[in-house]
């Protein structure tokens, strides 16, 4: 099987478990999916590995709680996952990630990076 981005618009059984494992603090119900707000995900082998967080308001996009499974990391997933959120959004010219949540800055910062991102105060941009 190939890895795959996609947009959840309905959660399947399987989909809820997943979430689960990647997001533990977020319950089904309180994952708030319509157009404004997203989430897009890597799916490999019927599974989700990873998932991120997408609001959008006119141009401006905010990711957070980019998470990818422990198992998977190290991969290139997240790369993948949010190369592919930015380039299936091409209307939005300013993105920025808070680094609320990020379970280590380091690492993060330089992933951010890594894929084109600049440190500005609490997070992350790129225009």
């Amino acid at each position: 099987m190939k890895l795959t981005i996609i947009r959840l618009t309905a959660l399947s059984e399987q989909d809820i478990i997943d979430l689960g494992k990647i997001w533990p603090e977020y319950t089904a119900a309180s994952l708030q999916m319509d157009e404004e707000h997203r989430i897009y995900a890597a799916r490999f082998n019927e599974r989700l590995l990873g998932a991120v967080r997408v609001t959008m308001k006119e141009n401006q996009g905010a990711l957070d709680s980019l998470r990818i499974r422990d198992i998977t990391r190290r991969r290139g997933v997240g790369q993948y996952l949010i190369e592919e959120v930015l380039r299936t959004n091409p209307d939005i010219s300013s993105w920025w990630m808070a680094d609320v949540g990020v379970e280590d800055r380091n690492a993060m910062a330089a992933f951010m990076q890594a894929i084109g991102f600049t440190a500005r105060g609490n997070g992350w941009e790129k225009r």
